[in-house]
């Protein structure tokens, strides 16, 4: 149980009507989820008004209504607390109601567009390798300590993210390594939480269908360092020209990574191959697993806040050097017959172009690289003729399929990605609308030495069409067929 006045501290409040002096046990957004002595925030979603079920969370046992406008009528039994922004409100009162676990272990926040869930996956695992108790929010999973949980968003909502962070604190963990997505940050879900350190990973082009603009995302994601501490650190990846955008206003401590200029933080490839990189990070060189020059500016974003944290060089190096790919994030295996199958999370064209040129950069030149590509619905549009383009300009022969139509007719989706295709390349290209049948062309398409690539979906253990989700697994399909 809560006092209702200490769980207000800091929440922007413009009036009150009734007693804050009351206890509440919970805190709810979800009328559905309301029960006897509940606080209820009322929030203006891009769906559903949460104002309009005020009177369902009263009838549910609400005590007290969080909202930005008043109802006409006001029930004398309950507390009504106008605020300036429900969101916001929401955040600051589930950090107050956890006892604002953020602030009682090191929280690190990584953003951008590609590379969030690798980064703090990988520091969560080096952390606990390095003998720390840590924890995870990501979009793959959710993992306080070693007891892991199902992910739903990239970011979860505010109530979530206080929820576990306070776990985290109770199991006795150090550090908790969170993405933060550009929608969590314009949706105030980060707010009220205390950040040890942030990293920007990348910008390129995604989510305009949320964002509109390239720059109202890019100014969202830059907000995000525009509220760290003076205590906190700002790592940021200096060969993409937005870097610096995003330590313009900070107040936290500033440092750098790169491959191509100078930095705080310098990785060298030295070798790039299927089985791993071999890097020179810093001048310490180092054998890992992972593959890739995406994957280098990971590592090397690792090194950065190991080092940041106060890890020592040598332990942080080892660690690194044992770290294994995310699950769908060039994850790989080469068959009995000799041919080669990625999965991996590509779903914006700047992250194809990374892990299709990675490829043909290993690549002998003989093997062909056959890619299996879609595109989300109901997501952004803009991307998709661009997807088009770099698949079949970059791969020997591309098949276009469903990713997650969503509410979409994915034979559209499939028309907007071919648009993308140059006139020299359509001959590589085909359509199979069914994505197993998809992937099941392309190992018939394969022989020994090719890479088959299957993109977009990654991780993903679902497939959405018309609001429906049934289970479909890239990795699981093409294992049992190449297997077969």
């Amino acid at each position: 149980m809560k006092l209702v006045k200490d769980i207000l501290y800091k929440v922007g409040v413009i009036s009150i009507h009734g007693t804050t002096n009351s206890q509440v046990n919970a805190v709810e957004f979800d009328s559905r989820q309301v029960k006897k002595n509940s606080l209820f925030v009322a929030q203006k979603g891009l769906i559903f008004d949460g104002h309009l079920f005020i009177d369902k969370a009263i009838e549910q046992g609400a005590i007290v209504i969080v909202c930005e406008t008043l109802p006409e009528k006001l029930n004398g039994d309950v507390t009504y607390i106008q605020v300036e922004n429900s969101d916001s409100a929401l955040a600051i009162i589930a950090s107050n109601f956890y006892d604002n676990p953020s602030s009682k272990l090191k929280l690190v926040g990584v953003t951008g567009t590609n590379g969030k869930t690798t980064i703090a996956s990988l520091l969560y695992t080096l952390f606990q390798k390095a003998g720390f108790s840590a924890g995870l929010l990501s979009t793959v999973k959710i993992l306080v300590d070693k007891t892991q949980y199902e992910a739903t968003h990239t970011t979860p909502n505010s109530l979530l993210i206080n929820k576990y962070l306070n776990e985290m604190v109770e199991a006795g963990c150090d550090y908790c390594f969170m993405e933060v997505s550009s929608h969590g940050i314009h949706q105030k879900r980060t707010e009220g939480l205390v950040f040890a350190g942030g990293i920007f990973t990348n910008l390129t082009h995604d989510h305009l269908d949320y964002h509109k603009t390239f720059k109202e995302y890019r100014d969202v994601k830059k907000s995000f360092f525009d509220m760290l501490p003076k205590t906190a650190f700002a790592l940021v990846n200096i060969d993409d020209k937005n870097g610096e955008v995003m330590l313009q206003n900070t107040k936290a401590k500033k440092y750098t990574y790169a491959l191509k200029t100078m930095a705080d933080y310098k990785a060298k490839i030295i070798e790039n191959q299927f089985s791993g990189l071999f890097l020179n990070i810093n001048g310490n060189e180092v054998w890992v697993k992972l593959t890739g020059s995406f994957n280098a500016y990971n590592l090397c974003a690792v090194y950065g806040t190991a080092d940041l944290l106060g890890l020592n060089t040598t332990d942080a190096l080892t660690a690194i050097s044992e770290l294994e790919s995310v699950s769908g994030r060039f994850q790989h295996f080469t068959s009995k017959e000799g041919i080669t199958a990625i999965i991996d999370y590509a779903h914006t064209p700047d992250a194809l172009k990374n892990v299709l040129e990675t490829i043909n950069d290993i690549r002998t030149g003989n093997e062909q690289v056959i890619t299996v590509v879609g595109c989300g619905g109901d997501r952004d549009k803009a991307k998709r003729p661009v997807m088009g383009r770099i698949a079949s300009q970059l791969s020997s022969q591309v098949i276009f399929t469903s990713d997650n139509p969503r509410s979409e007719d994915p034979q559209v989706i499939l028309n907007e990605i071919e648009s993308g295709v140059e006139a020299q390349n359509y001959k590589k290209t085909i359509t199979v609308l069914d994505r197993e049948q998809a992937i099941k062309t392309a190992t018939k398409l394969s022989k020994k030495g090719d890479i088959i690539l299957i993109a977009g979906k990654g991780h993903e253990t679902y497939q959405e069409i018309k609001g429906v989700r049934t289970h479909f697994d890239d990795f699981e399909i093409i294992t049992e067929l190449l297997k077969a």
